[in-house]
């Protein structure tokens, strides 16, 4: 079996150039509005302190629902950044229209973000009162607004909270070796209580991968966060993974046959060692909409 890292590499292939990294936080005007999931966040005023914090501060503006964040889940956010002391901007998402993937635990962020959102939930807003020794100390970035020694003051909206999944969760998937399909076949195995995707918002799946055609197990991402992609027709998903999570529910599982048409333009997959003018069948778990 594949080294869950080689398998997450090959997943990505599924959704060709879907984005499968984190990005860093490093920067401006009210009044900006980001329709994503379910949900619409404006981007928000930033009332600084009085005083300024020796200790991390951390305060629900907004409380969210589902999982509690944890070391080693992915968040996906929107967030605007000042300095403490002056309420100066210097950096926000939501102008750039794109939210920030933030996985906890990875030491890609700010140790006030690595802390401070310890337990959030999808949907809230918290702000974080960062002193400047979990901020950037005495070497802030090059050329910015932040001076060293700056405390720093954040708000962030959670869209998502992608917990890292248990690879002994995976599924257990006894597939008998199957002809090619003319239709996507489904199966709900589980069906989910959840909201269903629309066009234009992002999805969050778990997913193992199999040959139609020999049943044989070519990758799974369990173990590690959810796959995440645009549900939409002008993304750059393959048609047969759009289809394939079409209707579902989160928390939901469905299992479903591919035709070969409908993956990788039928030439096959190399690299999820999947020869070409052969079904995929995959089990997916719907983890969130965001």
């Amino acid at each position: 079996m594949r080294s869950l890292r080689s398998a997450a590499v090959c997943l990505c292939s599924l959704v060709l150039l879907a984005a499968c990294g984190d990005a860093e936080v490093t920067s401006d005007s009210e009044g900006s509005t980001v329709a994503t999931a379910a949900t619409i966040v404006t981007k928000p005023s930033v009332s600084v302190p009085s005083e300024m914090p020796t200790t991390l501060v951390v305060t629900d503006l907004g409380t969210g629902t589902g999982a509690a964040a944890a070391v080693g889940d992915k968040l996906i956010v929107h967030y605007v950044g000042v300095r403490s002391a002056t309420g100066e901007e210097f950096d926000n998402s939501y102008d750039r229209g794109e939210p920030l993937e933030v996985q906890l635990g990875a030491n890609r962020v700010i140790q006030g973000w690595e802390q401070g959102l310890l337990g959030v939930q999808q949907g809230g807003r918290r702000q974080l009162d960062i002193p400047a020794e979990l901020a950037y100390g005495d070497s802030p970035p090059a050329g910015g607004p932040i001076a060293a020694g700056d405390p720093l003051t954040f708000v962030i909206d959670v869209l998502a909270v992608l917990p890292t999944s248990d690879a002994a969760d995976q599924p257990e998937v006894q597939l008998a070796p199957a002809d090619n399909v003319a239709v996507l076949a489904s199966d709900d195995l589980i069906t989910g209580t959840g909201a269903s995707p629309q066009d234009g918002q992002n999805v969050a799946i778990h997913i193992v991968s199999l040959r139609a055609d020999t049943g044989e197990l070519l990758a799974s991402d369990w173990g590690a966060p959810p796959l995440t992609f645009a549900y939409s027709a002008e993304s750059d998903v393959y048609p047969g993974l759009l289809a394939a999570v079409k209707g579902m529910h989160v928390g939901g599982r469905r299992q479903v046959q591919i035709p070969y048409s409908l993956m990788f333009d039928g030439l096959g997959s190399e690299g999820l060692g999947l020869p070409a003018a052969i079904d995929l069948v995959v089990v997916i778990d719907l983890v969130a909409i965001y």
